[in-house]
């Protein structure tokens, strides 16, 4: 399971958002850390071809992939020297996979803004910095003890303190570490550090519900579309993504049954929930593809990075079938479907045999072969 924390200013909607993703009714009120405990909830992850993949197959049990989502209280100017409620919450997201940044992109007399006025770029550069000044006490803490051992004479200490001291001076340019160059014998150390900006990032505009169909189809005239658009560019600046949401009308759509959803959204010209884009666009940030298993009673959907092998990806099921990996039986999704079973597939000689080298591609049903 992959995890996503949810960051941002006060009143941005955060916990609208979450509460629309986790249907699990976070507090969310018009004022300044009504979140203080972290809010998580688990998500499935939506996926169109596994009900295909079902239709087919038609198992007694289908599962899809899930996602975690973690909600933090909101961060403000200061938030790395203790202003607000400080930095004591982003230890909460520190072991995440990606951080989804809520900016507010519409305007709300009756929703107050912390910093007074609209300002979406602003608002993004407040979180960041604070963000990557966390990351500098990090960093700082870091070389106090590494600086300790170099009297060792140890070449992995010189190493790495070469790094931080890199690491220190990218980050005082106001530059996140996911987009610093790293050598390869130093990926080890990066992951241990943990820092908030090497994680992917994913900012999520919160448009105006009225708005959002035009921004959709990119002819987005008003205030929020044109916020969008600046976020969208930042984005590219910096190695992150962006998706439009209306996090309100994502929240009100949770009150109807799914098919009304979708009839409701069709009148209104979106073609799928902002939710399900969002996910999308998570789990396009973090490089992951889908694989599917039907072996049993069971139907069920499978994440793993991009560029996993078979035996790696069997592990994900059991350990017992990385151990004893023999290989996989795949096929695509789309021959499955074709096909009508995994018999006839078998029949018509579509089946592949892989052996442990074979990387698993988005889309591929699977049968592991193992012996413990």
């Amino acid at each position: 399971m992959y995890s996503m924390g949810i960051v941002g200013l006060p009143n941005v909607g955060k916990s609208t958002l979450f509460n629309a993703l986790t249907q699990a009714g976070a507090a969310a009120a018009n004022y300044p850390f009504c979140t203080i405990e972290p809010n998580i909830g688990i998500v499935p992850i939506p996926d169109e071809r596994l009900q295909q993949i079902s239709d087919v197959v038609r198992p007694e049990k289908l599962t899809p992939a899930v996602s975690q989502f973690i909600d933090i209280a909101g961060l403000v100017r200061g938030a790395s020297k203790g202003e607000g409620l400080g930095n004591q919450f982003l230890a909460h997201i520190r072991e995440v996979d990606a951080l989804i940044h809520v900016i507010r992109c519409f305007p709300d007399d009756n929703v107050s803004h912390v910093e007074g006025d609209l300002q979406p770029l602003r608002d993004r550069d407040i979180v960041e910095t604070e963000l990557l000044l966390a990351d500098l006490q990090t960093l700082e803490k870091r070389q106090e003890k590494v600086s300790r051992y170099l009297k060792t004479g140890e070449d992995r200490y010189k190493v790495e303190f070469q790094l931080i001291q890199r690491l220190i001076e990218h980050i005082d340019q106001g530059l996140p570490a996911r987009i610093f160059p790293v050598k390869e014998d130093e990926k080890a150390f990066l992951r241990e550090y943990r820092l908030l900006t090497s994680l992917p990032v994913l900012y999520c505009a919160n448009v105006s519900g009225e708005e959002l169909p035009e921004i959709i189809r990119g002819e987005d005239s008003g205030l929020s579309g044109r916020y969008y658009r600046e976020l969208e560019t930042a984005a590219q600046e910096t190695g992150a993504a962006c998706v439009a949401v209306a996090a309100q009308l994502e929240a009100e759509l949770q009150d109807l049954e799914a098919e009304e959803r979708q009839e409701f959204l069709a009148e209104l010209g979106i073609p799928d929930s902002g939710l399900d884009r969002l996910v999308r666009a998570a789990y396009q940030q973090l490089d992951l593809v889908t694989f599917y298993t039907i072996k049993g009673p069971e139907t069920r959907a499978w994440i793993v990075p991009r560029g996993t092998k078979a035996p790696q990806a069997a592990g994900r099921i059991h350990s017992d079938m990385e151990r004893g990996f023999i290989r996989a039986e795949v096929l695509s999704a789309e021959e499955l479907i074709e096909a009508g079973s995994f018999s006839r597939a078998r029949e018509i000689g579509i089946v592949r045999s892989e052996g442990k080298d074979y990387e698993v591609q988005d889309g591929d049903v699977m049968l592991i072969r193992f012996n413990v």
